[in-house]
């Protein structure tokens, strides 16, 4: 698809979303009054399992409408041309050794420190990120997916102090032993809302209270505006349409990008956002503070030791930690369900990369508070 192609289709949504045109974010923005109708309506057709008081406890019994089977019923059978798409065949994206004899042998790496003010010791001076909106550069939402715990660091708001509902072999144990990564300070366990059960329907091995690191991956090939835009391996999404991603000259920075937002889950409906799916979060302080850089993928197949050849591509995280409800996550695993293409793989939390190390960090991150 071309580029403006895809930039008329996400304004198109903007146009319906976005307040105004200097709050052109993620395409999941919408402002204040929007967002509040958009959050109504939704729970209407959502129809969460608030209790007989109708005090939004999430205590009473299932009452799901006659609208509720739309959640997860997916549209018409089509061909998915993104299918296979994950270079596989391409001996240039396999892991690789992150250091041969003292010698750095790859370029930078993710998820990294976005502290602000941190810079690592790779010189990417030369490839900067992408700085402005991920839309407004031609690149679309291909794939959501999150992590147990936050890849990143951003000291104070998910770093090593974090604390969570339960010891670490519990965690693991909940979420198939994949490794933790760094929690936010927000979990209290005298406050319910951190502690109180949530019935998930569509989402797997997730917990009330722990901290969770949600990725958008975003591409310029993806099949943007199609309803095989969505898809699972989101490699299969990024690498969609041909001729767009180049090796040579290197263009994977500017055509590739993720966006990362970082949560503590709560059961209170006062938290609730209805389209996670579409992008990170930007409302108040959500998405106000954005670490702008070059890394690459991320996953407990890649350490310090062995890196990532999916490099360099943009990543833009949030540094802060937000709460956000059970059924918002909920309710995009419904939304994930819907797609076309099976995204069964990804309705639960995977592990946390460990925090790449200085020497395998670049040196452009952009810090500025948006």
């Amino acid at each position: 698809m071309k580029t403006s192609t895809t930039i008329s289709f996400l304004a198109i949504i903007s146009k319906s979303q976005y307040s105004d045109a200097s709050s052109l974010r993620a395409s999941s923005v919408v402002n204040d009054n929007e967002q509040l109708d958009v959050k109504m309506e939704d729970k209407k057709i959502w129809n969460r399992k608030l209790d007989d008081h109708g005090d939004g406890d999430n205590d009473g019994a299932a009452c799901m409408n006659s609208t509720s089977w739309m959640l997860t019923t997916k549209g018409p059978a089509g061909d998915n041309p993104c299918e296979g798409k994950k270079p596989s065949s391409n001996a240039y994206f396999d892991n690789t050794a992150c250091m041969v004899d003292n010698v750095i042998m790859v370029l930078e790496q993710a998820g990294a420190n976005v502290t602000k003010g941190y810079q690592g010791n790779i010189d990417a001076s030369s490839r900067d990120p992408i700085t402005e909106d991920y839309f407004t550069q031609g690149l679309c939402p291909v794939n959501v997916h999150w992590h147990l715990g936050a890849e990143h660091l951003s000291m104070g708001e998910f770093d090593e102090n974090g604390v969570g509902p339960s010891d670490i072999h519990e965690r693991r144990k909940l979420a198939g032993k994949e490794r933790l990564g760094f929690q936010c300070g927000l979990y209290d366990e005298e406050d319910p809302k951190f502690t109180k059960n949530y019935n998930w329907e569509y989402c797997k091995d997730m917990e009330v209270g722990q901290t969770y690191e949600v990725h958008w991956p975003h591409s310029a090939a993806g099949a943007c505006g199609t309803p095989n835009q969505y898809q699972t391996p989101f490699y299969d999404g990024v690498f969609c349409n041909d001729g767009i991603i180049s090796l040579d000259p290197l263009n994977t920075y500017r055509k590739i990008g993720v966006q990362a937002q970082v949560y503590t889950i709560v059961n209170d409906e006062s938290y609730y956002y209805p389209d996670m799916i579409k992008g990170m979060i930007v409302d108040g302080d959500m998405g106000s503070d954005v670490d702008k850089y070059t890394g690459s993928t991320t996953g407990t197949s890649r350490n310090n030791e062995i890196c990532s050849k999916y490099t360099p591509i943009t990543w833009q995280v949030d540094r802060k930690c937000h709460m956000i409800s059970a059924s918002s996550f909920d309710k995009m695993c419904a939304d994930m369900m819907s797609q076309r293409d099976d995204m069964s793989d990804d309705l639960h939390p995977h592990g946390s990369r460990e925090l790449v190390a200085d020497d395998l960090a670049a040196n452009n991150h952009h810090g500025l508070r948006e």
